[in-house]
């Protein structure tokens, strides 16, 4: 087992409100989803929104939502969204959101395994992947890093004997 886990994060801006009925198909997908990924190898942790789902609108922009979630690899992470009926849905995201151009909309990261990744952290992260492109400390998908190396504990002194009473 790894002393890491991996931070994802993405966002995405809806073509339209999440009550408009071209987004029901989207709308019902997400609880889908969620409960594909509650069951899928590696899944640790998602954050959970006011409606109760994975899903978070920005507080300025009710348009703009995030997801935020930490795996226990990447290659779970990968299954997760390619191997998986997530893919589906993955395929049909021009129906329900906005091009983002050039600009990142995914982001990962490594944190200490136990750790929770906050919304402020990775909007962070995206940021700082979209300023110095990936890097150890954000990257994406197409260009991964490893899971750093922790260095071995430092050696600890042996105990002191007992002092005779």
């Amino acid at each position: 087992m790894s002393a890491f886990h991996l931070a994802q994060m993405n966002t995405a801006r809806l073509r339209a409100p999440l009550d408009d009925p071209a987004m029901a198909d989207f709308v019902e997908g997400v609880t889908l989803m969620n409960e594909l990924a509650d069951r899928s190898p590696g899944f640790v942790w998602r954050l959970v929104g006011d409606s109760g789902d994975g899903t978070i609108a920005a507080p300025d922009d009710p348009r703009t939502i995030f997801t935020l979630s930490v795996w226990a690899s990447l290659e779970d992470l990968r299954a997760y969204a390619y191997r998986s009926t997530h893919l589906d849905y993955l395929r049909r995201r021009r129906e329900w959101f906005l091009p983002h151009g050039h600009r990142d909309s995914l982001v990962l990261w490594w944190i200490p395994a136990g750790d929770v990744p906050t919304m402020r952290q990775a909007i962070s992260r995206l940021a700082q992947l979209r300023a110095d492109g990936p890097t150890p400390e954000a990257f994406t998908f197409r260009r991964p890093f490893p899971v750093p190396q922790v260095s071995p504990p430092a050696a600890r002194p042996a105990p002191l004997p007992a002092r005779p009473a």
